[in-house]
């Protein structure tokens, strides 16, 4: 198991999330099943499948926050002077590329507005870690060796 760096406020959303899908999730979607089994031959029923289904999605990120939460470790928000880390939001500028793509660096369940992420155990996010604006790093991607410039920081 991978530990996985959150923020506070995420930590606390997921819990609320876990919380609400343990309680009030399970309570709608037992009765959703209720009412479908009511309305007959369950071979032929929609809502019935339908139900099950949603079921079966609910639980499976019951299970995806439980092994989250359990190995979370919650991070503050780190400085500019720190560099970069979990939470930061970066912008990067592929080899003579003009345009600077923005990314956070972090887990997906930080995600934020329209910023793409980059996981910390990716091998850029790897790379990124602890540089700050101004810094080129080189990382191996699938395709080979690249290289970008950190433009800023957030």
């Amino acid at each position: 198991m991978s530990e996985t760096q959150l923020s506070p406020a995420t930590h606390a959303r997921l819990v609320e999330e876990l919380e609400d899908l343990k309680t009030r999730g399970r309570i709608e979607i037992a009765r959703a099943i209720e009412a479908a089994r009511a309305l007959g031959d369950l071979s032929e029923n929609g809502d019935y499948h339908a139900a099950k289904d949603a079921q079966g999605k609910m639980e499976s990120r019951i299970r995806q926050l439980q092994e989250m939460l359990s190995t979370a470790v919650i991070v503050g928000s780190p400085s500019a002077a720190d560099g970069i880390g979990a939470g930061s939001i970066v912008g990067i500028r592929y080899g003579e590329d003009e345009d600077v793509e923005r990314f956070l660096v972090g887990s997906i369940e930080e995600r934020r507005d329209d910023v793409a992420v980059i996981s910390v155990g990716s091998p850029l996010g790897q790379a990124l870690l602890g540089h700050r604006a101004g810094d080129n790093v080189a990382y191996e991607a699938p395709n080979g060796r690249l290289e970008v410039e950190i433009v800023t920081v957030d």
